[in-house]
């Protein structure tokens, strides 16, 4: 879990005594998840493998964690991972339950958002070329799909799920050599994180908010299901996003989000806030909100965010936004005009 960060760093020095509560920290969350391994072995060699993920080891491959762990090959890490028989999916939950008896809060909100793996060779699940968000190329890597859980108190992954590409799993052959179970079934990103979400549900996790990116805002079906569920959300949506709204003569049109501004927004509808502390103080941004019609009709919980750069004000960012309940954006400082629908 990390605690909360600031950019502006302090010269705060770390003491032995804080060194020691970590490792202790350590070795109590391996014996709560000890249970989830079926031999001694894995188990001893989860902490080991544990301990050297969070060393100052450079690489963190089988090679470099045996060495850090003192052990001659690295064939004991390998096994670990892809022949040692444990409960991945009871491990996950242990760590969610730790994670809320530390972070837990009633105004928690959980982040939905990918990374990537660059690889170099193709035996690995789900590789393949694709966009890797890593390195911001086109690449040979895997893509996972991360929950994470965001209070005051600090931030911890809690979930997470492999993609693998349709291609691979039209190949049987391969997900056989790389130990993908044949139930598996294609899912796209978005539908990994209702997967996610609704182990979330099912935990009974309250939540404040989930926000996400233009890759799963722009999923209608994952949108609907966190209203379904009463998950308010904050999510990016694409400028082509379709919309419909209500013109101020009182004419419905069909438009896309980049439309909207110089359809129904005026200059006194902006508002300047800090979306958060940068180095060099407060990240200024211009901020307008306009009522959303859902299904044609305005409750008060749906809302499209917009924010302007101030340095150009060509440069927008656009935001579905859902509240649990009626809502009127003034108290929270953001203009809005006429209402629109999706």
């Amino acid at each position: 879990m990390k605690q909360p960060q600031h950019i502006t760093f302090t010269r705060a020095q770390t003491t032995p005594t804080q060194v020691v509560q970590w490792a202790q920290a350590l070795t109590h969350l391996h014996s709560r998840i000890a249970s989830r391994f079926a031999r001694p072995e894995p188990r001893r060699r989860a902490l080991l493998y544990l301990q050297g993920l969070l060393s100052s080891t450079e690489r963190k491959n089988g090679w470099q964690l045996a060495e850090q762990a003192r052990e001659a090959r690295p064939y004991g890490m390998q096994r670990l991972l892809s022949q040692a028989v444990w409960d991945t999916d009871g491990v996950r939950d242990d760590l969610r339950e730790h994670v809320l008896e530390h972070l837990g809060q009633e105004a928690a909100i959980v982040v939905i958002d990918e990374s990537s793996f660059p690889k170099r060779g193709k035996k690995s699940a789900g590789v393949q070329i694709q966009y890797c968000g890593t390195t911001g190329q086109v690449e040979n890597c895997q893509v996972g799909v991360f929950l994470a859980y965001v209070t005051a108190r600090g931030h911890s992954l809690i979930d997470r799920e492999l993609y693998l590409p349709l291609d691979w799993l039209a190949d049987q052959e391969r997900c056989r050599e790389a130990g993908v179970p044949e139930s598996v079934r294609f899912q796209t990103k978005p539908e990994l994180a209702i997967q996610m979400l609704s182990r979330l549900w099912a935990a009974q996790v309250p939540l404040a908010w989930v926000v996400a990116d233009t890759v799963y805002g722009g999923n209608l079906d994952l949108r609907c299901w966190c209203e379904q569920h009463q998950y308010p959300y904050v999510m990016a949506v694409a400028c082509t996003e379709p919309v419909g709204i209500v013109t101020p003569d009182g004419q419905r049109r069909r438009v896309e989000v980049g439309e909207v501004e110089a359809l129904l927004l005026h200059e006194h509808d902006w508002q300047r806030l800090s979306m958060s502390e940068g180095t060099k103080g407060p990240r200024l941004f211009d901020w307008a909100c306009v009522p959303m019609l859902h299904r044609w009709e305005e409750d008060g919980r749906h809302w499209l965010l917009i924010r302007r750069s101030l340095s150009d004000p060509l440069q927008k960012a656009y935001y579905a936004r859902l509240w649990a309940t009626r809502h009127h954006p003034a108290r929270d400082g953001c203009g809005h005009r006429r209402p629109l629908a999706y």
